[in-house]
């Protein structure tokens, strides 16, 4: 086995595939989670002894320090979509990625992956987006030589994006239409874009660079929402929402998630995002630059996982309709 690359956020939907990339390449990996009791499956995605599981919060400096001492590399998928708690944009995007990179300089880890988003932008109006800016500037600063990969909305099973749309189709008769329903979307499938992650962490020749990683096909707010409706075999009416009305409705469910451990629908922060197509630059390199020639289409993943939210689930197919 090679180098040892700790993967923090590594039991995370997109951690999970990239730990799985690296072990496929043969590299020893540590996985640096907050809580470990809850990722022992990680050890089972490698060889015996290939995948080790640690303790770390990013927000915490010292248990950074100790995920990373003795590693080669590193990578940091780390990321929220809404604010909970003690994990707001600025502490997690912003102070955490600077945490890593800084400890990374400091202890001789010299190949370094911030996992960003497309739309990372120091002017955007999304708290969100801002973060993602700041916490790629705080990292270039402490570590001129990281990679920096920002991926469009990411799916397969486990994400956040059409399994949210497929779950408001089985208990509501319609689904909102944020906005005038153009703003376009590039998804990228969560096994190319850790292919993606392992490749830049172990090509030299990419340090320093920025990646903008977007599947093969680019929709429509509105053709993604019949996308999951063809999936989930469900007549939903699509009502527009204005956006306006949208962040009213965004910041009433805000809420939720100081309360509870349920995700909110809406936050009027993701309202601003959806204000922005959110596509590649194609200034910049991508996929294929990381040796994902043929990334994954959507329409090719979206049957294997939300087949669950059809009436009968996976045995949809069987279920007779009464004469």
């Amino acid at each position: 086995m090679q180098d040892l690359v700790t993967v923090f956020g590594g039991s995370g939907f997109i951690g999970t595939q990239t730990v799985r990339a690296l072990a496929k390449r043969g590299l020893r990996i540590r996985v640096a989670v907050r809580q470990p009791h809850l990722a022992h499956t990680m050890r089972l995605m490698g060889d015996v002894g290939q995948v080790e599981v640690v303790q770390a919060n990013i927000r915490d400096e010292a248990s950074v320090r100790r995920a990373l001492r003795g590693a080669q590399a590193c990578i940091n998928t780390v990321g929220i979509l809404y604010e909970t708690g003690r994990q707001k944009f600025d502490a997690v995007h912003v102070d955490g990625a600077r945490n890593i990179a800084k400890a990374a300089h400091e202890l001789g880890v010299t190949r370094l992956v911030q996992l960003s988003a497309i739309g990372a932008d120091l002017e955007s109006t999304s708290h969100y987006a801002r973060s993602k800016a700041e916490g790629e500037a705080a990292v270039r600063q402490a570590h001129p030589d990281a990679v920096i990969l920002r991926p469009s909305v990411v799916f397969g099973q486990g994400d956040g994006f059409y399994n949210k749309f497929a779950q408001m189709s089985v208990f509501s008769p319609v689904l909102p239409l944020i906005g005038d329903g153009e703003t376009k979307f590039q998804p990228v499938f969560v096994s190319d874009l850790a292919r993606a992650a392992a490749a830049a962490v172990t090509d030299e020749t990419c340090a320093g660079k920025t990646f903008e990683l977007g599947g093969p096909g680019i929709y429509s707010f509105r053709e993604v929402l019949e996308q999951v409706l063809v999936q989930v075999e469900r007549r939903r009416g699509l009502v527009r929402l204005p956006f306006p009305i949208a962040s009213i409705i965004g910041k009433l469910c805000q809420p939720i998630a100081a309360v509870t451990p349920i995700a909110p629908p809406l936050t009027a922060d993701q309202v601003e995002l959806l204000k922005t197509d959110n596509v590649v630059d194609p200034a910049l390199p991508g996929l294929a630059q990381l040796g994902v020639t043929s990334p994954i289409t959507v329409e090719a993943i979206l049957p294997t996982y939300l087949y669950r939210f059809r009436k009968g689930g996976q045995f949809a197919d069987q279920i007779v309709p009464a004469a």
